[in-house]
């Protein structure tokens, strides 16, 4: 279920269809609720082999560090059952918060971290192309 939609642009840009937001949600659902079945065919469906997935860490000897992880490095975590979690203890969201033409940005929230999602339509196709994430206080 979207919680939130925030369409940007201009004036004049056209409100997203209901199946563009669905097939944008749906894909959102492929990488969380993927990672939390532990279902990799789920989250390679969802990103785009070029994925850049990043976080800000704190390092003594770096300055703006930035922690990195790979498509291939994500699907294997997933293979690994990194985040896998029983359905009842989910507690996930998704919010879809710009669509534009070709490009969305997306919410995703779970017990254990925060996601912003870009991403993009390849050939009628949406994919994770970057998310920048942290990891919440437990």
């Amino acid at each position: 279920m979207l919680a939130g939609l925030m369409l940007c642009g201009t004036a004049s840009a056209a409100m997203p269809d209901a199946a563009t937001l669905k097939a944008v949600e749906a894909t959102a659902h492929d990488y969380m609720d993927g990672q939390l079945e532990g279902d990799v065919a789920r989250v390679t469906r969802a990103l785009h082999p070029d994925l850049a997935k990043r976080n800000l860490v704190s390092k003594p000897d770096e300055t703006l560090g930035l922690g990195r992880m790979t498509s291939d490095e994500l699907i294997r975590y997933t293979r690994e059952g990194a985040l896998k979690t029983p359905r009842e203890q989910w507690q996930r969201t998704i919010s879809v918060l710009a669509v534009d033409e070709d490009i969305a940005t997306v919410r995703v929230e779970s017990p254990w971290f925060i996601d912003h999602l870009q991403m993009g339509r390849f050939e009628g196709r949406w994919v994770i192309v970057n998310a920048l994430w942290h990891r919440k206080a437990r």
